[in-house]
């Protein structure tokens, strides 16, 4: 299925998913109670991996996967803040951005020859840079629980994810110079480069997601809540800035691009001080992955060459928690 026909299916269930959605609300009892705005603003105490490969075995001596980067973070506390505005007693928007500074965590670079044999495994610290996202969503109420227990909302919409990643350093863990003829890495456990900047990464996640959110009061002041939303088409921009190898250009090095999956989940419960102060606790996930994807090596000379891209995942969860104001 070529990426046209791929996203017009998307764009066909997505209509009919919204006129489900509109039906489904016609045809509940009018709630007559003013419409309400929430406001939130809390933390996401989460862990980040963002890890690639590509394959290069067409050029001879070079195995698949040809490299595999793993970039990790560690103990992100993302700054979250969102509105849920109702334009109907039955239909609401919803937006939802976060960012944080990236200072900790570690890049692992795997080069394989052919055969599968390691040829260099080499650490670098990560001492910045960040991350941001925002969520738009429009959607619409379908059930209310008995007794006002609680409630299942629909939705769909859109959302950016963006992460950038600056490694430091080159810790030599590995090295087997006869693997790829005429290629040479440094001695198994030396370290250099030490505090200069020598890859920066960059990821941009453009995707389209749909789902459902629901709230189950087991008290008055106590309640369950949980969100999962599924990402049928997302879209992979990336780009990597490898500053050391005069072989290649600096703007970018290599760029990735591809289509893929993905989803977001978020799980907790709430607790109400009074009719419009809440706090909430909980854990939550974002996932993304190419379904199909290339990688385009930049060279300072010479003409630029592609490759199969053969994986590319960005994960982040942790625990979250908040204060909401409802009026």
């Amino acid at each position: 299925m070529t990426l046209r026909s791929y996203a017009g299916s998307i764009v066909l269930g997505s209509a009919l998913l919204f006129g489900f959605v509109t039906l489904a609300v016609a045809q509940e009892p009018s709630d007559e109670r003013r419409p309400q705005i929430e406001l939130s603003a809390g933390t996401w105490i989460s862990v980040g991996d963002t890890r690639w490969a590509h394959n290069a075995s067409s050029v001879p001596g070079l195995g698949n996967p040809t490299s595999k980067l793993i970039y990790k973070d560690v103990g992100t506390n993302v700054i979250d803040l969102a509105g849920k505005f109702w334009i109907s007693p039955k239909i609401f928007g919803k937006l939802n951005l976060g960012f944080a500074n990236i200072g900790g965590g570690r890049l692992t670079d795997d080069d394989y020859g052919s055969g599968q044999q390691l040829f260099s495994q080499t650490n670098s610290d990560i001492n910045g840079n960040g991350m941001w996202y925002v969520n738009a969503d429009l959607g619409g109420r379908v059930k209310e629980f008995p007794h006002n227990r609680g409630y299942l909302d629909v939705f769909g919409g859109y959302q950016y994810w963006h992460t950038e990643y600056q490694a430091v350093g080159v810790a030599q863990i590995a090295c087997n110079p006869g693997v790829i003829p005429g290629f040479t890495c440094q001695p198994a456990g030396t370290s250099s480069n030490q505090g200069q900047t020598v890859i920066t990464n960059t990821t941009d996640w453009h995707s389209f997601r749909v789902g459902a959110s629901s709230e189950y009061r087991l008290t008055r002041r106590f309640s369950l809540r949980g969100t999962v939303a599924f990402i049928p088409i997302s879209l992979l921009d990336n780009k990597d800035i490898h500053h050391l190898r005069p072989d290649l250009k600096q703007n970018p090095s290599f760029s990735m691009t591809g289509y893929g999956i993905g989803a977001d989940a978020d799980a907790g419960v709430r607790f109400m001080f009074t009719k419009n102060f809440a706090a909430d606790v909980g854990y939550r996930v974002y996932w993304n992955q190419v379904l199909s994807g290339n990688l385009t090596v930049h060279p300072v000379t010479g003409s630029t060459e592609s490759f199969p891209l053969t994986q590319f995942q960005s994960l982040r969860h942790g625990l979250t928690a908040g204060l909401t104001l409802i009026f």
